[in-house]
């Protein structure tokens, strides 16, 4: 595992006017701190603090990547949420890239990075593990909570209009595979090798018959450079978060054939997770951060909120990007393009505290054990992953302290899970993984590495 490339982001030379404003807008600085910019509401009342819920410590600094993911962070820093829980001194840092948010926690906070922050999964388990990190060191981390679900796409270039390329990909393999036969393979790219977005193009692909490892080629690119590696005609199509799918199809660039809430309703997206060490150290700030988190994630989640959440977020020291780009995506108004209905259903929109599969903050275990599972279905872990994860995930993950601090928040009973697991999940092509037996879904996998 050791072979994972530190410096894989693709520069690309062309550039555009889009293009700048794309790279200002989600390459960024790193790290880049922000802090409330005055666009929201009045912040909250702090809430009253007992020797029992003080903070250690009020300040943490914690970083994010500019995509829908990231609201929570946002909002609980602009609405006064990590505040009213005593975290006064927070700071949030916009980050260039995946690599430079695994450098920075990797320094830590006093060392000029993050103490936690945003992630793809399994990314705190890689890092924990010192699977890509420098020298291989291991870097303990817990993840905390589930930041979002859905919220994701598959975006293709106009060039390839009229193929067959839509949610059921079988009915372009043999387009797919003549391509890499010619010579001229089918190009597609993803912001960070072995994590999530990598895993939905890669299961698309093999849901329809296409191998990813051998019959398209696969390569990062940070999403900044997505806009303008497809309107060179670098790259054919790319798996990454809102908005950016969406802007291809708004600037005509391409279309969209899948969305990830339709290959699977309601995934688990990105995820919480801070340095164990700071965890250990600082308890009840670790919970008065996950309490304005849970608060953060209510508002975002209220439909009547959106269109605030779409000017906050637009906001120059988050995405740079003008809300009324955002807007559509985050109402579930997809534009896909190529002659496909368009979608217009506020249950494909990101979400970020509950669906009908749930709650979606609670760091479910049965999740982290997916991911794991398609990790090894790639041949990104070894086998023997599977044999020993669930000491690793209990390890890892930290539902405990979520629970925790939903109880001192005062969150329902009912909204708390009571069960590590989710249960079974299912996928848009009839596969079923079951927590209780992730070697079945391995099993009946038509292609995969191990």
């Amino acid at each position: 595992m050791s072979n994972f490339s530190r410096r894989r982001f693709l520069i690309t030379a062309g550039t555009s006017a889009l293009s700048a404003v794309f790279l200002k807008g989600c390459l960024g600085n790193p790290p880049e701190p922000t802090s409330s910019t005055g666009s929201s509401t009045a912040a909250v009342t702090p809430i009253a603090l007992t020797p029992e819920t003080t903070p250690e410590t009020p300040t943490v600094k914690l970083g994010f990547a500019p995509i829908f993911e990231a609201a929570p962070l946002i909002i609980a820093q602009e609405k006064g949420f990590f505040a009213k829980y005593g975290m006064n001194q927070v700071e949030i840092a916009k980050q260039a890239n995946w690599g430079s948010a695994r450098d920075n926690v990797e320094i830590g906070s006093a060392g000029g990075g993050i103490d936690g922050g945003q992630w793809q999964m399994p990314m705190p388990y890689l890092i924990s593990e010192g699977l890509i990190t420098k020298n291989n060191v291991k870097v303990p981390m817990y993840v905390l909570a589930m930041l979002n679900t859905q919220g994701n796409g598959i975006a293709v270039a106009k060039t390839q209009m009229g193929k067959g390329i839509t949610l059921d990909m079988s009915k372009a393999k043999d387009y797919v595979v003549g391509l890499k036969q010619s010579g001229k393979p089918f190009r597609a790219a993803f912001t960070f090798p072995k994590v999530n977005q990598d895993f939905w193009i890669r299961y698309w692909l093999a849901a329809g018959g296409i191998n990813p490892d051998t019959d398209v080629n696969l390569m990062t690119v940070p999403a900044a450079q997505t806009v303008a590696n497809m309107k060179t005609g670098s790259m054919d199509g790319f798996s990454t978060g809102d908005p950016w799918p969406t802007r291809i199809v708004a600037d005509d660039i391409g279309f969209m054939p899948a969305l990830t809430a339709q290959m699977w309703p309601s995934h688990p997206e990105e995820y919480f997770a801070m340095r164990a060490d700071w965890v250990d150290k600082n308890p009840k700030a670790t919970k008065a951060i996950l309490k304005g988190l849970m608060e953060a994630q209510q508002w975002c989640d209220n439909q009547a909120n959106r269109a605030e959440l779409a000017q906050i977020l637009s906001g120059a020291s988050y995405f740079n990007v003008p809300a009324t780009v955002l807007e559509p995506a985050l109402m579930g108004k997809y534009k896909m393009g190529d002659g496909q209905a368009d979608i217009d259903d506020y249950t494909k929109a990101v979400q970020y505290w509950k669906t009908d599969r749930g709650s979606v903050s609670y760091p479910y275990k049965s999740l982290d054990l997916w991911f794991i599972t398609e990790s090894v279905r790639w041949g990104f872990l070894p086998a023997t992953y599977l044999d020993n994860a669930k000491a690793l995930i209990d390890k890892v993950n930290r539902e405990d302290i979520w629970k925790q601090a939903a109880k001192e928040a005062g969150i329902p009973e009912a909204d708390i899970p009571s069960n590590t697991s989710r249960g079974v999940e299912k996928f848009f092509d009839g596969k079923v993984f079951d927590p209780e037996n992730p070697k079945a879904y391995l099993a009946s996998l038509a292609i995969k590495k191990v």
